[in-house]
């Protein structure tokens, strides 16, 4: 019988409510530097989320692979890629809600033209799809050596590609032109007013060796057991990863926007450890400690809570009504979720970043109820 590692899902729950915290703060304008992005090259605890995400995306394929590969190739091919149209479906049913807004006092709808087409979904989507046919059709040991070529030729990519002056900035960049060029400019995201993708076409390359990096992983495990010759080997591997990544990043450097092949190599060297260190705390413990528990639950509904948590605000908003009024005598108007943060969080501390923060975290709580309800009854969304 396969072992099933409870830390597993505590990685991937921990993964989500990190999401949900990072984006959901009460005021943009105010929050603590390691709830932010880098603002270019570096690594902030936030720029882990994703990368993690990916990286339990892989762990979960490493399970379930087996069972695929006694399975015809068209059937995977067609379990996989429904999977994966499904999830980029939701992601750009995500970005479009909730299909109408405001325009002045006028409830008008939202015009495909202005809808953006990637995504956090939508690189999940593409990435699991790749990663998992990449890793069918050259069986584990073809999968190193792929993650490997996707890492490398990335990285020659934005050195012949990109402006030679300066491949890694945002402006000398190879992968805008991509982004450009197959969506448009009307449905990408807008960074300091500038066209730009950080869920782009081109740095999707990358994300998908993470993936397939995070199914090596959960392969080894799932081969080895729960053994301390196999967690010391994985905290060894995890510690070299992040070495790789850190020299790596002296030519071509850490960066989530663009997703560098030194970020993949370092956001999973740690990923490992961190993974490492949670199968040594819960899956060698005797008792689970509530912490665990607590993001367990997070991690048995994860893409409908992540969704959830995006388009509930978005609908919440549609509901306003009159704050107050301007200079100019005109109304300015707030919704549930603004008028929250304004008049219960807003005036806890003088530093704003105190509340913006717990606004956040009484968030988690919120969705945490959700979840834990849905456990309860054992209703469990899948995709």
């Amino acid at each position: 019988m396969q072992q099933r590692f409870y830390s597993l899902d505590v990685f991937r729950g921990a993964t989500v409510a990190l999401m949900i915290l990072v984006n959901n703060p009460g005021s943009w304008s105010h929050i603590y530097g390691p709830l932010a992005h880098a603002d270019w090259h570096g690594c902030t605890p936030t720029d882990l989320v994703f990368p993690f995400f990916l990286f339990a995306v892989g762990n979960a394929l490493a399970f379930v692979m087996p069972g695929m590969e006694q399975k015809s190739t068209g059937y995977v091919i067609s379990k996989v890629g429904k999977r994966a149209l499904l999830i980029f479906a939701i992601g750009l049913f995500l970005n479009w809600s909730p299909f109408i807004k405001w325009d002045h006092d006028q409830l008008v709808a939202k015009a495909w033209s202005q809808v953006r087409i990637l995504g956090v979904l939508q690189r999940i989507a593409i990435a699991y799809l790749l990663a998992a046919l990449l890793i069918y059709f050259t069986r584990p040991k073809g999968a190193f050596v792929v993650a490997g070529i996707l890492l490398l030729g990335y990285w020659a990519m934005c050195l012949l590609l990109g402006n030679p002056a300066d491949p890694y900035s945002q402006a000398g960049w190879f992968g805008t032109q991509w982004d450009l060029s197959l969506l448009g400019k009307s449905h990408m995201y807008k960074m300091n007013g500038v066209p730009f993708d950080p869920e782009g076409l081109a740095s999707t390359i990358p994300a998908i060796a993470q993936v397939m990096l995070g199914y090596m992983t959960g392969a080894f495990i799932r081969e080895k057991g729960s053994s301390y010759e196999m967690l010391s080997r994985l905290l060894v591997i995890g510690c070299l990863m992040m070495v790789i990544g850190y020299c790596w990043d002296m030519v071509f450097p850490v960066n989530k926007k663009i997703w560098t092949s030194s970020y993949v190599m370092y956001t999973t060297g740690l990923a490992i450890i961190v993974l490492g260190i949670m199968m040594y705390s819960l899956d060698w413990s005797s008792e689970r400690p509530g912490w665990s528990k607590f993001f367990n639950v997070f991690g048995k509904n994860p893409l409908f809570i992540f969704v959830l948590s995006g388009f509930l605000p978005r609908v919440l908003a549609l509901l306003r009504w009159t704050d107050h009024f301007d200079a100019e005598g005109k109304p300015v108007y707030t919704s549930a979720l603004p008028w929250l943060y304004k008049n219960i969080f807003k005036p806890i501390a003088e530093d704003q970043r105190v509340g913006s923060t717990l606004y956040a975290i009484a968030m988690i709580a919120f969705y945490w109820l959700i979840v834990y309800l849905l456990d309860k009854k054992k209703i469990y969304i899948k995709v």
